[in-house]
Formats: structure tokens, C-alpha cells, sequence
């Protein structure tokens, strides 16, 4: 059967995360052909792998440059029409492609499309609503608005858009959105939950709040042509009250 989506899965030093995220690929009702991307783990990550090696189109582990660059290589390693990555610790839901694949197929003038995600706390357990909202410019230019986890993307688009810019290293999803949407215009809204973020002690998000930050206003300014004040605002609070001090 040929693969409807291809999925790239980076990973490093992820597995007590890894079989679960591709568990949730390997149950939806799509063909993917799934090339997991490891940058040269040391934990158990390999054993995960090699048990899934059958149902993979293709997989790596070796020192890489970076995750932008894993991600466009494992992309680039298939042909299905649409594309996606899957980060080794997040999860798609029930039922999410085929929700994904039916949105694009609707609306064909979308270049993507993507859905609405949970936060999942490993610490806590809790769940919560990540904040996604229907697509528009200003909203964008405020925060990244689309939930990377709950995404898909036409293959032609990824691939004149150039995939990951692979200078950045933590608001690559977000530098992306802003291309596509200049290039292509705005992707299609799903209303509907179709992915987990787990949020735990090791995400570059919650370890880099500083590099995060400065990254992110760096793609707002390039693409929306400033920053808006929210983000200087807000700065402070994400970075040193979020991160218990631990960025002075």
C-alpha cells in the first residue's frame, strides 16, 4: 500500500517516550512511512528502535546537526504527498491523520492544516489545552498559534519552502508556519483535538526559555516586520518566574 504521509520522528536520549509516540502512529488508520532520526542516543533508544524496525520505512542514529536538520532528512527520505514530524516524546490521538487528511482534502487551496493539542504534564499528570486558535496574521505576530504535534502539510509546499531552516534550533515549527503562510497563505483550521505535547523537566522549551524567546522574536521581527509589545511584556514572566530563577 502506498504511504499516505511520511512522518519524521527526531529523537535523543528519548526512550521512555519513544515506543508510546510511535504506538500512536503505527494505530491510525493511514499508511505513513515513518523514518525515526536519532541523534546518537545513549539510553535505550536503539532497543525501541530495532523493535519497531520492521513496521519503519527507515531509520538513523549518529551525531546529526541539529534537530531541524534530522527532521528535513528523514522528510526528504520519503514520497507520500503529505508530510509531518512526530517529536519522540509527543503522541497523535485517535483518529488524527484521517481528521487531517479529510481537512486537506476539503479544502484544497490549503497548504496545510492543523488541529487542536493537549499539554500533557508527565509531573502532574494534568491536562490541558494548548493554546491554538483559527488562523490569522496578527494573532500569529502574538505567539505561535499552531501546535506543531497537530500537523500536516502538502509535500509540494514542505519542499518549496525549503522544509526546517536549519539555523534555528527552537522556533524552527514557528519560523515555518510564517513561510508557508507568506508563500502559500493561511493553512486550515481543525477544530478538533488530534495530538498530546508532553511537557517534562528535559524539552528545550522548558530547560532554553531564554534561547526560546530570543528566537521566537527573532522570526517575528523577520517576518512581520517588529515585534509587538505582548512579547516584551511577557518575556519576563516566561523566562525567570516560569523557570524558577534558574536563567539569572
Amino acid at each position: 500500500m502506498q504511504a499516505s504521509v511520511t512522518i519524521a520522528v527526531p529523537s535523543l536520549n528519548q526512550a521512555p517516550y519513544l515506543d508510546a509516540a510511535l504506538r500512536s502512529i503505527f494505530d491510525q488508520e493511514v499508511a505513513c512511512e515513518v523514518y525515526v532520526m536519532d541523534g546518537g542516543s545513549t539510553d535505550g533508544t536503539l532497543d525501541v528502535i530495532r523493535s519497531w524496525e520492521g513496521r519503519l520505512a527507515g531509520w538513523h542514529s549518529g551525531p546529526d546537526g541539529g534537530q531541524s536538520d534530522a527532521i528535513n532528512r528523514g522528510i526528504a527520505s520519503g514520497t507520500a504527498p503529505y508530510v509531518t514530524w512526530l517529536n519522540s516524546d509527543d503522541l497523535l490521538l485517535e483518529g488524527a491523520l484521517p481528521r487531517l487528511l479529510d481537512a486537506l482534502a476539503r479544502q484544497p487551496e490549503a497548504p496545510a492544516c492543523y488541529g487542536r493539542t493537549y499539554d500533557l504534564d508527565e509531573a502532574t499528570g494534568e491536562r490541558k489545552a494548548t493554546w491554538v486558535e483559527p488562523f490569522a496574521e496578527d494573532r500569529l505576530a502574538l505567539r505561535c498559534i499552531i501546535s506543531q504535534p497537530g500537523t500536516l502539510i502538502r509535500r509540494p509546499v514542505w519542499e518549496a519552502v525549503g522544509g526546517l531552516d536549519p539555523a534555528l534550533h527552537m522556533a524552527m515549527d514557528y519560523d515555518l508556519w510564517w513561510r508557508i503562510y507568506r508563500r502559500f497563505g493561511a493553512p486550515q483550521f481543525v477544530d478538533a483535538f488530534v495530538a498530546v505535547n508532553r511537557v517534562h523537566g528535559q524539552t528545550k522549551t522548558s530547560t532554553r526559555r531564554r534561547a526560546h524567546y530570543r528566537e521566537a522574536m527573532a522570526v517575528v521581527r523577520r517576518h512581520y516586520g517588529r515585534v509587538p509589545i505582548k512579547w516584551w511584556l511577557a518575556q519576563p514572566y516566561q523566562i525567570w518566574f516560569r523557570s524558577g530563577f534558574r536563567e539569572l
